[in-house]
Order: C-alpha cells, then structure tokens, then sequence
C-alpha cells in the first residue's frame, strides 16, 4: 500500500511540473583524474586536491591542462545542480566548486578560487579557449553554496552563504540536446594541493521547456 501511493504521489508531482529531485549517490560516481587521496563520509566527498593541476584552454596563458579531479555523473537536458563547497585554500589559484563538461573543449567550472591572498567567486566557460570572471570577496568564506541551472542553450551560475538567497554570478551559451558530466571538481595549479570538501550534491530535472511549450501550443496539459 504505501508502495502504492508514493508511486502515485510521484506521478501526480510531475503531471504537475514539479521538478524531480536525484538524490545522487556520491558512491554511485566516475572519476575522472582520480586523486590518491578520496572518502566518502555521510553524504560528504572529502578529497586532497592533486597537486599541480587544473582545467584551462589556450587563452591568455597559452597552455592547455585537463589533469585536475572531477567526480561526477552523467546528465540530460536541463536540470538544476547544486552543491555546498569548502575548502583549505593556501597557494595561488587553489579552487574548489562544480563542472559541467561536455569534453576537454567545452566545459564551465564555478566555486571558490584563492588568488593572491583573495578569496573570489570564480567561474571559467570553455569554448575551445577559456575565459575567467571573478567576484572579490571581503573575508574568507566557511563555505558556499554553488549552484548551475542548465536550460537549453546556456547555463546559469549561482552562489549562496546560506541555500536560501541565490545570486547569479554568470550567464554563459552552452550547447543544448547534449549530454554531459555534472559534478564535483578541484585544482590546484601552483600548490601543493589542499583539502576540499562537498556536501549535499543534489541534481534536479528539469522540464525540457520546448516540449511544454509544444504541449501548450497543441493542447496538452
């Protein structure tokens, strides 16, 4: 009986539109670029970031890495991710937040960077060259919030202190009717590595917007 009617909820939320909740199993995840140094702990991905790595494309530095870690899933359509993002930052470009990646070619990363003694909102979007935007920071965060809303054509970032009021840090194109790889990431370009927690990483479907249009436009509900 109760298996019955919690089926039945579910189908009734998304005759709604209710979004649907993944509750992604942190265990369940791929490793690209695994660290030597990983766990998993009550819903917590506690990593030691490599170190000397990172993830940038040609532009401004004139070099190409793809060696950082990065934990994550595979995902379809649109959808909302988010997770909550700490971190031992010590050295010069230290970062820690989340990836979304198609390829080493196309990818946004987004969370917490420390340069030159600055904590920063930071977020690079890939198109075959990289771009980097900041946001300076007045005093060290214990943690934020990152989240990324995928719909169609492009990808919103937004940070929070709290989970409750977000604020969007970027708007960026990123090819739609694509599958990619959500998930969890950290780098450490100049150091010698440092420790970076992630917790409550959830993905939320979303609705593909043209199909419910089409449905309105021909009379569905």
């Amino acid at each position: 009986m109760m298996r019955t009617l919690i089926l039945f909820a579910l189908l009734f939320a998304g005759s709604q539109g209710v979004y649907t909740l993944y509750a992604q199993r942190l265990e369940k995840m791929n490793w690209f670029n695994e660290p030597r140094d990983w766990e998993i702990k009550d819903g917590t991905l506690s990593v030691f970031v490599t170190p000397q790595t990172d993830y940038w494309r040609i532009s401004h530095y004139g070099f190409t890495v793809d060696d950082a870690p990065f934990y994550y899933a595979v995902y379809g359509g649109e959808f909302e991710a988010k997770v909550k993002v700490s971190g031992a930052y010590k050295a010069r470009f230290d970062q820690a937040g989340l990836m979304v990646r198609i390829d080493e070619k196309h990818y946004i990363k987004a969370g917490i960077e420390f340069v030159d003694g600055t904590y920063n909102l930071s977020t690079v979007v890939t198109h075959n060259t990289s771009d980097w935007s900041v946001i300076s920071l007045e005093e060290a965060p214990a943690f934020v919030w990152i989240k990324a809303v995928r719909r169609r054509d492009a990808v919103e970032i937004f940070y929070s202190f709290d989970d409750k009021e977000y604020v969007m840090m970027r708007n960026a194109y990123f090819p739609d009717n694509t599958p990619v790889k959500v998930g969890l990431m950290g780098a450490s370009p100049d150091g010698e590595g440092f420790r970076a927690s992630f917790e409550n990483f959830r993905v939320t479907h979303l609705p593909d917007q043209r199909r419910l249009e089409w449905l309105k436009k021909n009379g569905g509900e």
